[in-house]
C-alpha cells in the first residue's frame, strides 16, 4: 500500500514510476538550514498568518527545475515531515510552494497550532540529509 502511495503520488506530481524508483534522494550540502523569520515561536498571531520562510546555505528554486543545492519550500501545519524519501503528500497538512515562494498568507483556525518548514527537492522529495526547520507553535486568536 505504501509503495502504491508514493508511486501514485509520483505520477500525480509528474514523474513517471519508473522514473521515481531510479531516483535517488538529492544531496543537500552540509550545513544546509530552513527557518522561520516569522512568526516567531510561542507568538501570538491573526489569521491570515503570514508566514516568511528563511533557507541558509542553498537557494531557491521552483519545482521541477533540477539544480544543485536548490529547493522549495513546503509548510507542514499540525503535522510531520514525511518520511526520508518519500515525497512530501499534497493535502491541507502539507502546504506546496513549488513557484519559489518565500513567503505566505496562510488560513489558520483559532487556537494552537505547529508550523514545520520541509526544503523539497525537484519532486518535492526531502534531501539527503533532510533540511527540516525546527517545529514552532503559534496561537491564533
Amino acid at each position: 500500500m505504501k509503495r502504491a502511495l508514493v508511486l501514485s503520488t509520483a505520477v500525480i506530481l509528474g514523474v513517471s514510476a519508473v522514473a521515481f524508483a531510479q531516483l535517488k534522494p538529492t544531496p543537500s550540502p552540509a550545513g544546509a538550514e530552513v527557518y522561520f523569520i516569522s512568526p516567531k515561536d510561542g507568538e501570538t498571531v491573526t489569521s491570515p498568518v503570514t508566514v516568511k520562510f528563511g533557507l541558509k546555505g542553498m537557494g531557491i528554486a521552483p519545482a521541477g527545475v533540477t539544480m544543485e543545492n536548490t529547493g522549495h519550500h513546503h509548510l507542514v501545519v499540525d503535522g510531520d515531515a514525511p518520511p526520508a524519501g518519500t515525497p512530501v503528500p499534497t493535502d491541507p497538512t502539507h502546504i506546496h510552494y513549488g513557484k519559489g515562494q518565500t513567503e505566505a498568507a496562510v488560513d489558520l483556525k483559532p487556537g494552537k497550532h505547529t508550523l514545520l518548514l520541509v526544503l523539497g527537492d525537484f519532486v518535492h522529495a526531502p534531501h539527503n540529509p533532510p533540511v527540516v526547520s525546527k517545529k514552532i507553535t503559534v496561537t491564533v486568536k
